[in-house]
């Protein structure tokens, strides 16, 4: 389009951007516009015409809110200096807020969200110093049904919510091929202890790999190998060896890479720490299971597959597990009981509470660490420290056994709970 007139010729408007060099002609002279036919030509409104003749500048970027803002309080407290919840990593701070506090977003979202702020993306610098490494491990794959790997996250202190720091350690077993793990928390790591959950993980992947990779530990060598000798595998172990018909390789000491398979999902355990000062011991385990079934049932970013689905194939080249007789020798004692009208069951003539949905259901006990592991089926209901105490009650237990008795609001209940629980622990207890 030309706009001409007295004194300006030939004046070219092909955008809504040129529309500004008409402004000055309307002030100096008599010049006067149709806005209408502007419009009709450059296919917009007439009122756009007159914004743009006056100055209006289309802003090249839009400032729009992100979902993820209503979050920042949370984050900000989460990653404070008096927060005793510890996140290492971005991803574990975006798993734990959709856990626990509805976050839904991608994670790369959030990852370029905290990335933005300053303050948030210098804790996660601060907290890797530490985790960064110079030596990169050679890759190597194996024989389907050839190896699995073994390892500890060791001494790990952790908050309970009564304010306790215990260390626990977690054990791992990872199938090489299909990276499909077994995790398992414990006080401690005693062999008989490692028995145990090898022979259930063993039992969970539905057979025995041919050989074992681990490192030095005290539970499987007596003497480590070196560049220079070969090691000796502790007796018992080796025994355990021969019963499941599996070599045992250990590392060369210092070598820790050489395990880069289950060394490497070691770091997603740190997820762990982000409940510091939120769980009692048993929710503690709950949350070991469900990281463990959320790896498996995740598309494993080496193998670009289900890790659960991929073990069904690596089934059938497990060797054969043990006879029945055999794998009992090495599993920690299980004892069979029946919960009684109080939501109580009895262990060495002292009562231990559980949720009263179990009331005449027959359960299982498991007691090592000393600490009594309740089952329904496989699934962990509780845990109870032994106690040399006639009765012993979880708090959150009495409340929903006094809720079936009492009508009264919930509050008047927790605080009827409180006085007789104190009560209960002083009449009840052994000399």
């Amino acid at each position: 389009m030309i706009i001409k007139n007295d004194i300006h010729t030939n004046l070219e408007i092909n955008t809504l951007e040129d529309l500004k060099k008409l402004k000055p002609l309307m002030e100096g002279s008599n010049l006067k516009i149709n806005k209408s036919q502007i419009a009709r030509e450059l296919g917009v409104d007439p009122r756009t015409v007159g914004k743009y003749i006056n100055g209006y500048v289309k802003p090249t970027t839009r400032n729009r809110t992100s979902k993820i803002d209503k979050f920042y309080p949370i984050i900000k407290e989460l990653l404070s200096e008096e927060s005793i919840q510890i996140f290492y990593y971005k991803r574990v701070l975006w798993e734990f807020l959709k856990d626990n506090h509805g976050l839904d977003c991608a994670q790369s979202s959030f990852r370029r969200y905290i990335s933005k702020h300053e303050e948030f993306n210098n804790y996660f610098k601060e907290r890797r110093k530490n985790y960064s490494s110079s030596i990169a491990p050679m890759r190597y794959e194996t024989a389907i049904g050839q190896q699995a790997q073994l390892d500890w996250k060791e001494n790990m202190e952790f908050v309970l919510n009564n304010g306790e720091v215990i260390k626990i350690n977690i054990f791992v077993l990872i199938l090489s091929y299909s990276r499909f793990r077994v995790y398992r928390l414990s006080l401690s790591k005693e062999q008989d202890v490692l028995f145990s959950f090898l022979n259930e993980a063993f039992e969970t992947f539905g057979g025995v790999p041919k050989e074992l990779l681990t490192d030095n530990m005290k539970t499987v060598m007596d003497t480590a190998r070196t560049n220079n000798s070969k090691g000796k595998v502790n007796t018992k172990f080796q025994q355990f060896a021969d019963d499941y018909n599996f070599k045992v390789r250990p590392c060369i000491a210092g070598r820790p890479n050489t395990k880069a398979k289950v060394e490497a999902p070691m770091k997603l355990l740190d997820e762990i720490r982000a409940y510091n000062g939120m769980l009692d011991y048993s929710e503690l385990h709950q949350l070991v299971t469900r990281l463990n079934n959320r790896v498996n049932n995740t598309c494993h970013t080496s193998t670009g597959k289900i890790a659960i689905l991929h073990l069904k194939k690596e089934k059938d080249f497990l060797c054969e597990l043990p006879r029945t007789q055999i794998r009992n020798l090495y599993t920690i004692k299980t004892l069979s009981v029946t919960v009684n009208p109080q939501s109580m069951i009895n262990y060495k003539s002292n009562q231990y509470s559980v949720p009263p949905e179990y009331i005449g259901k027959r359960l299982k006990l498991q007691i090592y660490d000393d600490q009594i592991h309740i089952y329904y089926n496989t699934n962990l209901i509780t845990i109870h420290k032994v106690k040399n105490q006639i009765l012993n009650y979880h708090h959150d237990h009495y409340i929903e056994i006094s809720s079936l008795t009492l009508n009264k609001p919930i509050e008047e209940i927790r605080e009827i709970a409180k006085n007789n629980l104190h009560m209960i622990g002083e009449v009840y207890k052994n000399d």
